[in-house]
Order: C-alpha cells, then structure tokens, then sequence
C-alpha cells in the first residue's frame, strides 16, 4: 500500500501531542499524596523558572472617582526594575468584607471588568463590598504594545521569551504576587487572606498565582480548569500567554489545582465551552474532591463567558 504522506503541522502535533501521557499522575493511596504534592510543586516552579529580582512597590496613586458603592483610584506599582503594572483600586465607602485581586482575560484589560456590565466581575465584587484591585496583565489595557495586524502579541511575546529563557505566564504570575503585595498595604481586610477570581487567561492566571502563593485563601477559576490534554486539541487554543516548555504528559490542570490543598476553589464552566471541554472540566473537579481541595463547581447553560453567579456569596463565606 502506498504510504500517505502528511504536510502539515497541525496533523502533526495533534498526532504527536495525543499520544502523550501523564508520567505521574495523582497516586490513588492517600499515604503517598503530600510526597506527590510536593513533586508536583518542585515540577511547577521548574516549568516556570527563577522570579524576577524583588523590588520596593513605590505604589503612585491617582484619578479617583466615586463610582457610588465605591471609590475607584488608578495605581501604578513596580515588580521589576524595568516593569511597571497599573491596575484600578476599588475601595467600598463601608467597612470591607474581604480583599480580592481581579484578572482580566483577553480583552481590553482592567477597565473591562471594572465596568458595570454583564462580565465586570471587579465592579460587582466591589459593589458587593469587598476591596478589588484589578491589574493589567503584560500586553494588555494600559500595557498593550503596538502589534502590527497580522501578528498576535501574545505569541510575539512568546517568541521573545523564549529567546531569553523566560516564561511569559511565570511573569504575570510574578506581577499578580506583586498585587497581592499592595493589597496587603492597602486594605486591612487583606490579613486574613486574599481571594483571586478571573475569567479564562484571566482563571489560567488566577489558578497559577493560587497554586505559587498560599496567602491566597480562596480562588475562583471561570472558563478554564478542565485539562491541557483535551484543551490543546482545539485550533488555535493555546496561545503563548498559557503554555510552559515541554508542559504536556508532566503537570495537568488538576496537578495546578492540587496545590491549593484545603483552601478553597471555586469552579465556574460553560456546558457548551468549545475551549475548556465540560467532560474535562467535570473530571477534573471530581479529581480535586478526591484529593482534599474544598471544590465547587457552578455550571452554566452556556458557552466561553462569565457567568458569576454564587461567586460574590462564595467569597464572603471564605474570606
């Protein structure tokens, strides 16, 4: 039989990428979980390599508006010698129920969800009385560089990272800790531990950042947590901003997720999303349940959008 030959590269990665499996996936015995756990840690700090050097936050605060149930100011603060991150402080007028570090997906950025509108998560969680603050990640709102039509920064972004041996995930997780540093600063309501929500690169960030710092006390992931062995099988899916080096069959979503032990997580997801598979996402929740992590899942009839629903109510009750 003639052999059929193959030119391109997406059958060819999906052929490659499908074939890989987990070389340690979650141990069923209970007594070999925390020696588990504790690889798991040590394979996510290498995928994503040394942090940046410290640097004093040199918070700058200005613009601040009275948007009712709260004052919104602009900030700008400092994670690295040479970056610089401006994100909206949201402070309720009455005594705050909790503090909580908001990330935007791709979009326009913080002013998005710091808008009164059906996905202004950073709006309606200050609405609801807690204290927000709403960065902009690398390439987006305030931080957008000009990108010619044709290229997609975030994989331009990629491309320059990693010609100098940087991860550009491992940076904005660098600048979301810097924002739970300033939080700290800012808000009383801080010292008892912080929540982190965001909505699809905006989760990606937030499990992340969740998984690296445990001052986080509650976490809410929306359009994202399922698995990267059926999210990478969609065109066009994974773009620079979310992967790691050599990442797939070595860590997994619900290996990220493990890390946040006892604290809690709350799990929101389209039954329709094209991107996070629903089965994946299911799957993955049950995986955490088994392992110790106080999961909820929340689904909607609906696609890759923000729902929020319960989530104001969730973080009152674990912050």
């Amino acid at each position: 039989m003639k052999r059929v030959r193959n030119f391109s590269d997406w059958a060819y990665w999906r052929l490659h990428l499908a074939n890989v499996e987990l070389a340690e996936p979650c141990p069923s015995d209970p007594a070999e979980l925390e020696a588990w756990r504790a690889r798991v840690r040590e394979r996510l700090t290498e995928f994503l390599g040394p942090d940046p050097e410290p640097v004093p936050l040199d918070p700058d605060f200005s613009d601040s508006v009275d948007c009712g149930e709260y004052q919104r100011e602009r900030v700008v603060f400092d994670t690295e010698a040479t970056m610089s991150v401006p994100a909206y402080l949201l402070r309720p007028h009455g005594e705050a129920r909790g503090a909580i570090l908001a990330v935007h997906g791709h979009g326009p950025g913080k002013q998005q969800i710091c808008e009164p509108t059906a996905d202004g998560y950073a709006d309606a969680l200050a609405r609801a009385g807690f204290v927000v603050l709403a960065p902009d990640l690398r390439g987006f709102g305030e931080r957008a560089d000009r990108t010619p039509d044709d290229k997609y920064h975030c994989d331009w972004n990629l491309v320059c990272a990693t010609m100098a041996g940087v991860v550009p995930l491992a940076r904005n997780v660098w600048d979301l800790r810097g924002a739970l540093d300033l939080l700290e600063t800012v808000s009383e309501a801080a010292a008892d531990g912080m929540g982190v929500v965001g909505f699809s690169y905006g989760a990606t960030c937030t499990l992340f950042t969740a998984a690296r710092d445990d001052r986080v006390r509650a976490a809410c992931v929306s359009g994202y947590l399922s698995s990267w062995a059926t999210a990478h099988t969609v065109p066009g899916n994974m773009c620079g901003s979310q992967v790691m080096p050599g990442m797939l069959g070595h860590i997994e979503h619900a290996d990220v997720a493990s890390l946040l032990g006892p604290r809690a997580l709350f799990v929101e997801s389209g039954v329709d999303d094209p991107i996070f598979p629903i089965d994946a996402a299911r799957a993955t929740v049950t995986q955490l349940g088994r392992i110790g992590v106080d999961v909820t899942h929340r689904e909607h009839a609906g696609g890759h959008e923000w729902s929020g629903a319960g989530v104001p109510e969730f973080f009152a009750a674990k912050l």
